[in-house]
């Protein structure tokens, strides 16, 4: 048995994503006495290549071609069942980001393989069997899958599982992928990415602002907020339908589904709709001034209160714990 893992890059260089699926994936392997692949696609360095062995790969494969310097989801997905076939890995693993979730099921029907996408947890091998916890209903539950078929590929949702480190020797390889013509019928012609901000599916903290803030004018105390806790900043839908803030910060079930470590909303009363999208959240912080507010109900923390006297003393006191440590 072998496992491999996709190791997705940014602009050649590794996601805090990826550290956790090879973390991830390790465990598998090590539950079954396998080795683990990490598969990378595109122009990466070698020494950032390198650190993908510090986390459990014992072995590195890279796939260099000019064709595939920006994702195509179609030729990426051929790529990734290739190598899996040439491992003869009977388990893929792979982050549940954007990419991740075009990915999953191509590689699942390439390699005739059973998928679980959002999973939160390491299989459960008793008995023979292989069950998953994965998220379902936008996060607000939870389900265990089993997998019957002899291939898996299993999409693990980010900032659910902890970053390990188990050195392995350092051995790349290159894999020669033929690619068709017809994996390119469809192809990403540029990416906007604001590299200055943390990555919403990937934050660890966000400050998220509704139409409490009354404006968009008042967002620079969220901004401060933000840059004092090292967070990633988002909205309502609301807010972003207003054109207070821009639509890739929008969360909720019709917009980016997160789930971070600690998530603060900040005058969000808690419709539904928005609570399907964040629930999935460890530590929830509602700071809202209507004490009826639905919100207060899943939070783990809430302070009823003026976001406008609450937030710059909260942001005082967060400046004064760094001074001082």
């Amino acid at each position: 048995m072998s496992v491999l893992v996709y190791a997705e890059n940014a602009g050649g260089n590794f996601k805090k994503s990826t550290f956790e699926v090879i973390s991830y994936a390790r465990a598998i392997a090590d539950q079954n006495n396998a080795t683990l692949t990490a598969l990378s696609i595109g122009e990466v360095d070698g020494n950032e290549l390198k650190i993908l062995a510090l986390y459990g790969a014992d072995k590195i494969i890279t796939v260099p071609n000019e064709k595939l310097k920006n994702f195509v989801n179609q030729a990426y997905a051929s790529v990734i069942a290739q190598v899996a076939e040439s491992e003869a890995a009977t388990v893929v693993v792979l982050s549940n980001s954007f990419s991740g979730r075009g990915l999953a099921p191509r590689i699942g029907v390439k390699l005739n393989a059973g998928v679980i996408d959002g999973a939160v947890a390491l299989p459960d091998q008793a008995d023979g069997k292989f069950v998953v916890k994965k998220t379902v209903f936008s996060g607000k539950a939870f389900a265990m899958v089993e997998l019957t078929s002899a291939k898996k590929v299993i999409s693990l949702t980010p900032n659910s599982y902890q970053i390990t480190e188990a050195a392995k020797p350092e051995v790349i390889e290159e894999f020669n992928a033929t690619l068709n013509e017809s994996d390119f019928r469809a192809v990403l012609k540029e990416i906007v990415q604001a590299t200055d901000k943390v990555s919403l599916p990937e934050a660890e903290i966000i400050v998220s602002g509704g139409r409490g803030l009354k404006g968009p004018e008042n967002w620079r105390m969220l901004e401060e907020l933000a840059d004092a806790l090292g967070a990633a900043l988002a909205c309502s839908k609301p807010v972003s339908d207003a054109g207070w803030r821009p639509h890739s910060e929008h969360v909720g079930q019709t917009g980016i589904a997160v789930s971070p470590n600690l998530y603060i909303a900040v005058g969000i009363s808690g419709a539904i709709q928005h609570l399907a999208g964040v629930s999935s959240s460890k530590t929830i912080v509602v700071i809202n001034k209507d004490p009826d507010a639905p919100f207060f109900k899943v939070a783990d923390y809430g302070i009823v209160g003026d976001a406008f006297e609450v937030v710059p003393k909260l942001i005082a006191a967060i400046k004064n714990n760094k001074a001082t440590a």
